[in-house]
């Protein structure tokens, strides 16, 4: 079981306030939650002023499940440097007294683990992952290469906390880019000036940071401080309920880490490079509710028109 992280008494107060005016519903999980009306409507109108944002870049849509092969999990190597985030489905596939010894365990809350075995199915860990196969599958990409929208899929990270910014399960606006190095870093380099100033137009303190992805174990430091001094990772961080900024939206340039795993091949067979941009929905919601109150229809003029919130 992953470790429980505490919140520290301004995230236990901002959850309770959440809680309490109906923007939140707790469930017995830590970092797993219901959504009220009013905050399920603001991470739906931010996820549309995205689309707006990058309509100019014509991206294809695309939308999947929260699920992906784990066949794909494993090519990508995911488990050597994410293990202590990654979310397994499993499944029943014993015979009849096996399923009667399960329900007895498990109407008792004993461990009833035995009974179930490794399905074919990982939760998704980051909204991208399934559009390199399937873009892959098409064989050479068009000249220019493609923009992909994959909407706000829900992603799982197994990391449970107090902290209501930090989420087990959460969606992340993405899109990614496609294509040959110049016009994918000219892209990716594009979104982080714009990103930015999008965030400000809400009323957000935000600021653009290099980051680096939580990669496991000793060998994941070494990972982690070569993603840094290659400049690969930044973030928009703002501060919601600390102690530390919490990242709001991040833009990840992978070179030609997933294109040569899943054979993305540019029009001339060269391999491709990619990027892609997430916002944190929930996380942006969070913010935006901590900046401007709990009660949306009190929020400045100008955040309900970016939003187009009635």
């Amino acid at each position: 079981m992953a470790e429980f992280r505490p919140g520290t008494p301004d995230q236990r107060e901002l959850l309770r306030e959440l809680v309490s005016h109906g923007l939140l519903i707790e469930t017995r999980v830590p970092g797993v939650y219901g959504h009220g009306g009013d905050f399920e409507a603001v991470c739906l109108a931010f996820g549309e002023l995205v689309t707006r944002a990058g309509a100019h870049d014509a991206p294809e849509r695309m939308s999947f499940p929260p699920v992906i092969p784990r066949h794909d999990l494993e090519e990508v190597d995911y488990l050597k440097s994410f293990p202590h985030l990654s979310g397994s489905i499993f499944g029943f596939a014993g015979a009849e007294q096996d399923a009667i010894e399960q329900q007895r365990r498990a109407s008792l809350h004993e461990d009833w683990s035995e009974f179930q075995s490794m399905t074919d199915l990982v939760l998704t860990p980051a909204a991208c992952y399934p559009v390199y196969p399937a873009i892959a599958s098409r064989g050479r990409l068009p000249a220019g290469g493609v923009t992909v929208d994959a909407g706000g899929a829900y992603v799982f990270r197994n990391e449970p906390s107090g902290d209501p910014a930090r989420l087990q399960m959460f969606r992340q606006r993405e899109i990614v880019r496609i294509g040959d190095p110049e016009t994918v870093e000219a892209w990716w380099g594009g979104w982080r000036e714009r990103a930015p100033e999008l965030l400000s137009r809400l009323g957000l303190a935000t600021k653009l940071d290099l980051a680096n992805d939580p990669f496991f174990g000793r060998g994941g430091r070494v990972l982690a401080a070569s993603q840094r001094e290659q400049a690969l990772k930044f973030e928009v961080v703002c501060q919601i309920a600390g102690p530390e900024p919490t990242a709001l939206a991040s833009f990840n340039y992978h070179r030609d880490h997933f294109a040569s795993v899943f054979g993305v091949e540019l029009s001339d067979g060269g391999i491709a490079h990619s990027a892609c941009l997430g916002f944190g929905l929930e996380r942006i919601a969070l913010a935006l509710f901590r900046a401007h109150g709990f009660d949306v229809a009190r929020w400045p003029a100008q955040v309900r028109e970016e939003l187009l919130l009635r």
